[in-house]
């Protein structure tokens, strides 16, 4: 099971719909596949040891970094009604692949929010991201 292909598989039609660039693919401490556009990014996690996969959403700010788990944030936006809805396990290629279409198909759905700058910030709020003030404002 190769984690970059399966990303790539899955997530080019919905990369593509949305406009995102990428993946931008790095293989360090956990091997994370990344999309962006219109000021958001999109970055799939697998985690070999807990057999996991994730979605986290980072928008930056001229002031803000904002980062959240797209669960929570699908909920914030009112696109899905409640937990449980994806799935996050990765132990074998099926359920990596499940994982995988659930957590891509919530991006589609909150990326109308997040594309525009007047709503993406709030929702990133509402859906209790973390926050860290940027130091890089230069």
């Amino acid at each position: 099971m190769n984690f970059f292909d399966e990303v790539r598989a899955v997530c080019a039609d919905m990369a593509d719909d949305l406009k995102l660039t990428g993946p931008q693919e790095r293989d360090l401490i956990l091997p994370s596949s990344s999309y962006k556009g219109a000021g958001v990014e999109y970055r799939f996690r697998i985690d070999g040891s807990e057999g996991s996969v994730d979605c986290t959403v980072e928008i930056q700010t001229e002031t803000v970094i904002l980062i959240v788990d797209i669960e929570p944030l699908a909920i914030a936006a009112g696109v899905v009604e409640k937990r449980g809805g994806v799935s996050y396990s990765a132990r074998n290629l099926n359920q990596l692949r499940k994982s995988l279409q659930g957590q891509a198909e919530y991006v589609r759905r909150v990326h109308p929010f997040l594309a525009d700058p007047a709503t993406a910030e709030n929702l990133m709020r509402q859906a209790d991201a973390r926050e860290w003030t940027r130091r890089d404002t230069s």
